[in-house]
């Protein structure tokens, strides 16, 4: 790996303003560095430099424009820069410039299934899987002559309240469904559907405080890096490693519900609904502690009153429900299986 390395983002933006603005001329265009890529999420280490990545640009025209500027630039530009060649892929991307000329529209259709320059409809963000939200608004915009990359990227910045609270009812519910198998699996000899259980409840929480930060969710290489990133997550953090590491699943149940009341308190913070008492209790009968999830969910259920929303199943978007890698970064595919479970 390069000791040298730069990340992906400062050496695009300098790729932007020494070679392809210049390049460019009087064309009236947009140049930014989002969508898919690790640096525009700014994870890319000297490790990432090994495929698909290098000097990158997007840059938007307007329609009919696409073929000549592309032309224009790619005829003109240098074999390298900072170091790195100024064309690259991998054995599953053949080998092109860094330098990708589009029309706004069809690129973010691509991306989301629809443009974000329109009305964004419930439905919209139901199919948008939180890995293209977190693509299309994080990265940075170099310029914004066609004056449509800032707008779009403001609309897409956060769900609108009422979708908010279904988002984060929805992930309530998925901890809801779960709560009690920890303890459930381990009683009948079951170590490792306990670990299991776990697990899937330490990612279930880990995606619900980032949804309550106003943070999409990346996928999971980067998930415990973004969740490392908020601010005060540390205490979280440590009981949700402690629950995985633990020998045993009274220990285990012990850091979840240090991690359950944690996240209560958040919820009651952020106002979107009436508070609900946030202590651990006993599951039915039976002795294993859960933070009954379902309370929080019909909390926020409770406060929404877009009828649209009041109207949707709780199972929530499409990362809530599915968790195929194929189906997830296709945004026909996505926008199907949200069109299908209604």
């Amino acid at each position: 790996m390069m000791s040298s390395f730069v990340p992906g983002l400062e050496l695009s933006r300098a790729f932007y303003r020494e070679v392809v603005g210049p390049l460019l001329g009087g064309v009236a265009h947009g140049a930014a560095l989002i969508g898919p890529g690790s640096e525009v999420l700014g994870f890319d280490t000297a490790r990432s430099a090994d495929h698909d990545w290098g000097p990158r640009v997007l840059v938007f025209v307007a329609p009919g424009m696409v073929e000549g500027v592309r032309e224009q630039v790619w005829s003109r530009l240098p074999a390298e820069f900072g170091g790195y060649p100024t064309a690259f892929g991998s054995d599953r991307h053949p080998v092109r410039p860094g330098v990708e000329v589009a029309e706004f529209g069809p690129w973010a259709r691509c991306q989301l299934g629809f443009d974000p320059r329109g009305e964004i409809t419930v439905e919209d963000w139901r199919s948008a899987p939180w890995q293209r939200l977190a693509e299309l608004t994080s990265g940075e915009v170099f310029h914004d002559g066609l004056g449509e990359l800032a707008a779009a990227r403001a609309g897409l910045r956060w769900y609108p309240p009422d979708v908010w609270r279904y988002v984060l009812a929805c992930q309530w519910v998925r901890i809801a469904q779960e709560e009690a198998f920890p303890g459930r699996a381990a009683e009948v000899g079951d170590e490792l559907g306990s670990l299991l259980a776990a697990g899937r409840l330490v990612r279930d929480l880990m995606r619900l405080s980032l949804l309550m930060r106003r943070r999409y969710p990346p996928y999971g290489k980067w998930l415990g890096s973004a969740f490392k990133r908020l601010s005060g997550s540390a205490e979280l953090g440590e009981a949700l490693s402690a629950a995985l590491r633990a020998g045993d699943w009274r220990a285990r149940e012990e850091h979840l519900c240090v991690a359950y009341r944690r996240v209560a308190s958040v919820q009651n913070r952020l106002g979107l609904a009436e508070p609900v008492e946030g202590s651990v209790r006993p599951f039915f009968a039976r002795p294993f502690r859960v933070i009954g999830g379902m309370r929080f969910a019909e909390a926020l259920m409770g406060a929404v009153s877009d009828p649209r929303v009041r109207e949707l199943p709780l199972v929530g978007t499409v990362d809530q429900f599915a968790d195929s890698t194929d189906a997830l970064t296709r945004s026909d595919r996505a926008r199907s299986l949200a069109a299908a479970v209604r």
